[in-house]
């Protein structure tokens, strides 16, 4: 017979079984969210015998084989670029966006199509370490790319220097100055509103506007693109050029077309600029590489290229043909993903992503063409927010900062020189409208 004693003996024993369970669940999801956004707070990586302030250059770079994929190796190797090592530091992003994922975990799940996602509203949709044994693990991480916080809610490169260089000559054959915006619609964590804009009609993920202010035969050229939120729909984007006073919209394939003539297709813009159902996505594993992270207020810097009143300098290039920029390489944890095009007609066979594992930007990629061999090598620096403009400063945003393009078989590059800024100001929701690009062009 069971006595009012022994059933409450009984409860307090299931509370606490519940109590503990919870707890151990608690401290589960925790644990994910150190590992993914924390990486270094519990383990330093290393590697034999690199040490922050060396240079790798031709005389040691095969003792660092492993620790450098194989593209940027290879120029090691020829004598072209050196790196320069620094010390691993935290690159923490805002605890907002960490926060956000914190409530979501678990709760967001792939569809049955590549493309299809639900349960996401904010932060990174799959914090877990990818599982090899995984057939989608490539493509979930593709998904903490594309809702990652790069650039944070909105943010502009204010003014962005591009300039095409013939790596054999070193001749600057083209400079351009851009100014670039980019404006989350969903997913927004700090900047007013969250966490999303309304109206949005057209149920918008991000927008992209590009504007050209140099040189005067293709000044005012601007470039806009609409992301929905249904990766399964195809981007909406629009050309106005300047000289025939015009919008017109880009045809699916221009995506892949040489933008204005450089060594990049629009596809390319921040290591992917697609839709996650393009492409098949396989993880290939994770590793601990030399990747281009750094402060930039303790690299020597390009006096020339830009000049304001606030004292800011670009990032200065030199190696062959000015190609490379003059930074520092932290070792980093990475996630290597392949993605190759579902569209047979599409100019590569695929493509390299080295994704860093703690702000998923991808500072690293390398593209092969139809046949299979290595075409182009994409890097990005990625700058430290807390060690660059002031107003950047607590963003969280791990800030584009360089970029170097290389056509290694027509030896020529594109590199870019940015003034990335977190500022709201910079990129109203109103900028991102084809009546823009037609008052704008007017």
């Amino acid at each position: 017979m069971t006595t009012t004693k022994n059933k409450s003996v009984f409860r307090w024993l299931m509370a606490g079984c519940t109590a503990g369970l919870m707890s151990t669940a608690l401290m589960a999801d925790e644990a994910v969210i150190t590992n993914s956004f924390y990486p270094y707070n519990t383990e330093t990586p290393s590697f034999d015998g690199l040490k922050a302030g060396m240079v790798i250059d031709q005389s040691n770079v095969a003792q660092f084989k492993d620790a450098i994929d194989p593209a940027f190796y290879g120029f090691i190797e020829q004598g072209m670029t050196t790196i320069t090592v620094g010390e691993t530091t935290s690159f923490d992003l805002h605890p907002n966006y960490v926060e956000a994922t914190r409530v979501s975990l678990g709760q967001v799940s792939l569809g049955n199509e590549v493309g299809e996602i639900s349960g996401w509203s904010a932060g990174r949709p799959f914090p877990e370490e990818p599982d090899a044994n995984d057939p989608r693990a490539g493509e979930k991480l593709a998904w903490n790319y594309k809702y990652g916080y790069n650039w944070g809610d909105s943010a502009a490169i204010y003014p962005f220097y591009w300039k095409y260089r013939d790596m054999d000559s070193g001749k600057v054959e083209r400079t351009i100055k851009f100014n670039f915006h980019f404006l989350n619609y969903k997913g927004r964590v700090i900047q007013e509103p969250t966490p999303e804009i309304t109206p949005n009609p057209s149920d918008l993920f991000r927008a992209i506007y590009v504007q050209v202010l140099d040189p005067a035969d293709v000044r005012n050229t601007q470039l806009l693109i609409h992301r929905a939120a249904d990766d399964l729909k195809r981007d909406n984007s629009w050309l106005y050029l300047g000289f025939q006073r015009r919008v017109r919209r880009l045809a699916t394939g221009q995506v892949t077309d040489a933008f204005l003539g450089s060594d990049l297709m629009i596809e390319d813009f921040e290591g992917y600029n697609g839709r996650i159902s393009d492409m098949n996505w396989t993880y290939k594993g994770t590793r601990y590489m030399l990747m281009p992270f750094y402060n930039h207020n303790d690299l020597t810097l390009d006096a020339e290229t830009h000049s304001d009143s606030d004292g800011y300098q670009v990032v200065s290039f030199s190696g062959q043909g000015g190609c490379f920029p003059d930074i520092t390489w932290q070792l980093r944890k990475v996630y290597e993903v392949e993605s190759v095009p579902v569209d047979e007609s599409h100019p590569l066979s695929k493509r390299v992503h080295f994704m860093d594992a703690q702000t998923f930007t991808i500072p690293r990629t390398v593209s092969y063409d139809r046949k299979g061999s290595l075409w182009k090598t994409f890097t990005i620096g990625q700058a430290h927010p807390d060690h660059h403009l002031p107003k950047n400063k607590g963003s969280g945003v791990s800030i584009d900062d360089s970029f170097s393009m290389i056509d290694v078989q027509a030896s020529h590059c594109t590199t870019g020189q940015f003034k990335g800024q977190v500022d709201p100001e910079l990129s109203p929701p109103q900028m991102f409208n084809v009546q823009h690009l037609r008052a704008t062009g007017s």
